[in-house]
């Protein structure tokens, strides 16, 4: 059985919106897109080589599947991310997208609960979720996520969509690593 893992960069305040450029999620009137991209270069510093080979799959929400298919397929398959990204099965949970040019992309369109349990069912690795902050707090409020993988950013922006909104009970995690780069970027991996 796979484990379904959330991987997400934050601020310290929990922001995860318009990480890639500025206009990445201007949603809500938000400004501050773009924020993450002075600590990318290091993320490298605290992401195991095994990372990607771990994941046999990806799960998105709508917004960022548009987002990175609008991005990924187009770019050369010797950037090790294009590579796997394209190459790897990839599942986007919609009610309303139809049609999907990504290569290997299945639209998840039913039962969202039973469809992952069929996923966490079948697959042989993690099955990772980037970003889809909808998407993703569904998903933990349905206790279907096994593993948070948090990037947090030595910034404050104090305003922007973030990913824990009102959890529904109490939840209890297992902090399984921590490690954190030069630019002070903390990378936290908890069980749940």
């Amino acid at each position: 059985m796979s484990k379904l893992v959330l991987i997400e960069f934050l601020t310290v305040d929990g922001v995860m919106q318009g990480l890639g450029s500025p206009q990445d999620d201007t949603e809500g009137g938000f400004t501050h897109g773009g924020w993450g991209a002075p600590f990318a270069g290091s993320i490298h510093q605290v992401v195991a080589p095994t990372g990607l080979s771990n994941t046999s799959s990806y799960l998105f929400g709508r917004k960022t599947y548009e987002k990175m298919a609008a991005f990924w397929p187009f770019q050369p398959d010797d950037h090790p991310m294009a590579a796997h990204l394209n190459a790897t099965p990839k599942y986007v949970a919609s009610r309303t997208l139809r049609d999907v040019s990504w290569a290997g992309t299945t639209i998840l369109s039913a039962d969202l609960s039973a469809a992952v349990q069929g996923l966490k069912g079948t697959e042989t690795g993690d099955i990772a979720v980037l970003g889809s902050g909808n998407l993703s707090r569904q998903l933990l409020a349905e206790n279907l996520v096994d593993e948070l993988r948090l990037f947090i950013h030595p910034l404050l922006l104090g305003t922007g969509k973030r990913l824990f909104g009102e959890p529904p009970i109490p939840t209890n995690l297992e902090l399984k690593s921590v490690a954190q780069t030069d630019l002070g970027t903390v990378a936290l991996v908890y069980g749940i």
